[in-house]
């Protein structure tokens, strides 16, 4: 079988693995934020929060909520590393620096998870499990809750009303996010990925010194890291590590575990709305620019000229062998349209063109299906923004799911679609202006153009993935850096969360002939069309700049 021929089939099984979740998967997240009763366990730890999960909230209260929330997590996280010295459990590791502890806490409490550490030489048992792997969980359902409010305010009707944040966080752990995890780690488990608290082994000499391994809970982290599209891996490696993804399968699982919840939220969103044709609409919009990326990211590393490329099967630099590059083109593409920014295979040395391909998904905004909740409310964005445009080409105020698409609603909507690129441009102009950011560029020229623009790209977006050749762990990029995950996670929430308020509040405006019909798939290429004009018009010079020069020329 040739490499070309694996690399589709791996596709097609995971296209027919991802079907086969959508509807059970999709129904049951539909039912966890619609009902009205509390598990046992929910109430205790609603008594023990000191929070009343029947109360419902508007919007400004409920961002409150997420913004509480998230300051605490930000808090305890950089405390707990700024402590690890003196932690049972810390494998000898001393306390993290104060520049890299305020990145790290930033990093997994904004579900972007950009690591400018070595995992397995820096952080102990404490903090991987205590620290990282708790917010793995509850950032990722901090994402849902925010996808539930502006769904809820699509559906709702003549009412300020969100829902709750406090019983959506819980619930998203509770009963979506812990069971799945539990399953999958069971799975990785069996396939060979390690489970242990043990310390640090020596295995031998390497290069004239000692090689040591640390074993740790790696399984559990790594189920929640891709099913919460966090990607922070327990290794410098990532999911290239065969203690983290030791096989073909697993690898195709994890992709699997990451692309997962993104998806079937559509059909969640369909449900509570009551058209799931308004689901699926969105699912073919998403599939759509998925499955295109794929298409155009392996033609690109199977095709590149060269004799060494072509015996090897394709561009084999930076990727695993038992892997292949089919498996890494899919899942770098995934994990780029995704929040996650998990990597099995090193971006930095994937061809120019491809790379490019990597930073345009990110660029995009993670929505094709994006991470978890974030894809759904910023594809919903992108859909308020495309029928704006249809409704400006027929003359007609625009109107989504019986909600008139208003100058407030507009303005929300676009100040959402403005935040992430201006912070990507502005540092990634700063950096590259200032002397100091460039000393950490392994490379010059276009290449190491696209290291500084892919690291503000991944944290802005909150992807986590690097580039690699560039030296983050400096004051600089551990500041800025932190600071544009931060702005880049929770400025959109706001705007995000005030569409919400202002569509709830809306009476339903009944369908009339001149509708345009929002589940024909009409509206799929407009709404694709509109992404990828938005994006282009957007980012082009920038990636003029760096990948497609550096493909052109090569």
């Amino acid at each position: 079988m040739g490499p070309v021929l694996a690399g589709v089939l791996q596709l097609l099984a995971l296209i027919a693995a991802l079907a086969l979740a959508y509807v059970p998967l999709g129904n049951h997240m539909a039912k966890v934020y619609s009902s009205d009763k509390h598990w046992r366990v929910e109430k205790w730890i609603y008594k023990g929060i000191g929070a009343d999960p029947n109360t419902e909230m508007r919007w400004p209260a409920y961002l409150r909520g997420v913004l509480a929330f998230s300051a605490v997590g930000v808090l305890f996280l950089y405390l707990l590393q700024r402590l690890q010295g003196v932690l049972p459990g810390s494998l000898g590791f001393k306390a993290i620096d104060a520049d890299q502890a305020f990145n790290t806490a930033a990093s997994f409490v904004t579900n972007t998870n950009w690591q400018s550490y070595y995992g397995e030489q820096a952080m102990g048992h404490v903090v991987q499990t205590a620290g990282l792997a708790v917010q793995n969980f509850v950032s990722a359902a901090v994402g849902i809750a925010v996808a539930m409010a502006l769904v809820r305010g699509f559906a709702r009707s003549r009412t300020g009303e969100l829902g709750n944040f406090w019983s959506d966080l819980v619930r998203g752990v509770t009963r979506i996010l812990l069971p799945l995890s539990v399953v999958a780690a069971i799975v990785l488990v069996a396939c060979g990925v390690i489970q242990n608290f043990s310390g640090i082994h020596e295995v031998g000499q390497f290069m004239g010194g000692d090689q040591q391994w640390n074993g740790g809970a790696v399984a559990s982290q790594e189920a929640i890291k891709e099913i919460g599209t966090n990607g922070g891996g327990y290794f410098n490696a990532n999911s290239a590590h065969p203690f983290e993804n030791p096989t073909p399968f697993t690898n195709l699982f994890e992709i699997f575990l990451l692309l997962v919840i993104p998806f079937a939220l559509t059909r969640t969103f369909g449900i509570m709305v009551g058209s799931v044709k308004q689901g699926y609409a969105i699912l073919a919009t998403m599939g759509t620019i998925w499955v295109g990326f794929i298409a155009l990211m392996m033609w690109t590393e199977f095709a590149h000229h060269g004799p060494a490329l072509q015996l090897a099967g394709g561009a084999m630099e930076g990727k695993e062998t038992r892997i292949g590059v089919g498996a890494s083109s899919i899942f770098a593409v995934s994990t780029t349209l995704t929040s996650t920014g998990a990597v099995d295979s090193f971006h930095s040395s994937f061809t120019g063109l491809g790379g490019g391909i990597t930073m345009l998904g990110m660029q995009l905004g993670e929505i094709a299906p994006g991470g978890t909740g974030s894809g759904l409310y910023g594809m919903l964005i992108m859909a308020v923004i495309a029928v704006f445009i249809a409704g400006l080409m027929v003359g007609r105020t625009p109107e989504y799911l019986g909600k008139k698409i208003g100058t407030r609603e507009i303005k929300f909507a676009a100040c959402y679609i403005l935040i992430t690129p201006a912070l990507v441009l502005i540092f990634t102009a700063v950096a590259m202006a200032l002397p100091t950011p460039g000393d950490s560029m392994t490379n010059s020229g276009a290449h190491g153009f696209s290291e500084i623009l892919y690291a503000y790209t991944s944290a802005s977006n909150n992807n986590g993935s690097a580039f690699a050749g560039l030296n983050a762990d400096t004051q600089w990029f551990n500041s800025t850096l932190g600071l544009a995950m931060i702005l880049g996670r929770f400025l959109p929430m706001v705007f995000v969360l005030a569409l919400a308020g202002s569509l709830a509040e809306q009476k339903p405006v009944p369908a009339t002939a001149g509708t345009l019909r929002t589940e024909k798939p009409l509206f799929t290429g407009l709404l694709v069309g509109a992404i990828l004009i938005i994006t282009g018009l957007t980012y082009f010079p920038a990636l003029a700049l760096g990948p497609l020069a550096e493909g052109l020329a090569s």
